[in-house]
């Protein structure tokens, strides 16, 4: 199959593209920069081609004779508060991708999207609830819509981050210590948009994809300082201290937490309807996959790294 990727070279589309081609799909990466992204040429049947989500000429160039397009396109804070930025990257790309394929005569459309999708008033939520609309109303696409919980695996952002802060901080003031989630292995995100692929049974289905355990966020917290090695302190914080500490790090480079990632979080991250089994996947528990990359020395991490691309 001739799939069109958006996101390849982010956390879930690096470990996307070795599945697809394994699966023995040819896959063609839109990148702004090809050089950047020339690494990605090492994987056997990857085509690279220059284009953006926000440049319809080029956009249809890349559709142009494919059989699918997934996205993978997302991000978990953007710049400044007001939803802009959460709205381009998610609803504009989408809405960029149904106008690229009504062009091109693709139809099979598969969208990496997060459970909760329109909930609340969090701008991640909306705007991920918003694109997903698009695709219901659009009516010239096959869409499949795929809602993981956390996605963790080596290069996350979220198991890695707060390994890295537990080594360096002797107390970390956590937010939100009570929320709920349900991680699942990048590795089980992308063998189930290989699954859907060559299932015309799940067109139009919202599938919700999570890992085989509930969690808290400080339960998790406390699993990443244990992984590490670290003895850091780690205090959760009652709900207002958690907004006002969400207000805070809205200001701070980088947003390591955000009043949108506070509002995100009052929703449980969790589901009881797992598609994972019902696609031949078995979730993969939380402590066997990220010891491997919190853990051990840095050569072992780097080895695991391989091992984990390498799963079937």
């Amino acid at each position: 199959m001739r799939i069109v990727l958006l996101g390849a070279t982010g956390f879930v589309g690096s470990h996307l593209l070795p599945q697809l081609s394994r699966r023995g799909h040819h896959c063609r990466v839109i990148c702004r920069n090809r050089e950047r992204a020339r690494h990605l040429r090492l994987i056997p049947g990857v085509e690279l081609v220059s284009g953006n989500a926000f440049d319809p000429d080029s956009l249809e160039r890349a559709l142009d004779g494919a059989d699918a397009v997934i996205n993978a396109v997302g991000i978990l804070n953007e710049r400044g508060r007001g939803g802009r930025g959460f709205h381009r990257a998610h609803v504009e790309t989408v809405e960029n991708l149904l106008s690229a394929c009504r062009a091109t005569g693709v139809r099979r459309f598969i969208q990496i999207s997060a459970i909760n999708a329109g909930k609340g008033d969090s701008h991640y939520l909306r705007s991920k609830g918003e694109a997903e609309q698009r695709l219901r109303v659009a009516g010239h696409v096959d869409e499949t819509i795929l809602r993981p919980s956390v996605i963790f695996g080596f290069g996350d952002s979220f198991f890695t981050r707060f390994a890295k802060l537990v080594r360096w901080l002797p107390v970390l003031p956590l937010a939100c210590p009570q929320s709920r989630l349900q991680p699942v292995w990048v590795g089980d995100v992308a063998a189930a948009v290989g699954e859907v692929l060559v299932r015309p049974e799940t067109v139009g289905e919202v599938l919700e994809l999570v890992g085989p355990r509930v969690y808290t966020l400080r339960e998790l917290v406390e699993l990443s300082a244990r992984l590490s090695g670290a003895s850091c302190w780690i205090v959760g914080q009652p709900d207002p201290v958690s907004r006002i500490q969400a207000f805070i790090m809205d200001f701070v480079p980088g947003k390591p937490f955000s009043t949108d990632n506070y509002k995100s979080l009052q929703w449980d991250n969790v589901s009881d309807d797992n598609a994972l089994p019902g696609l031949g996947i078995e979730p993969q528990p939380v402590r066997a996959i990220v010891s491997a990359y919190i853990g051990g020395s840095p050569r072992q991490r780097r080895l695991d790294r391989w091992r984990d691309l390498s799963r079937p």
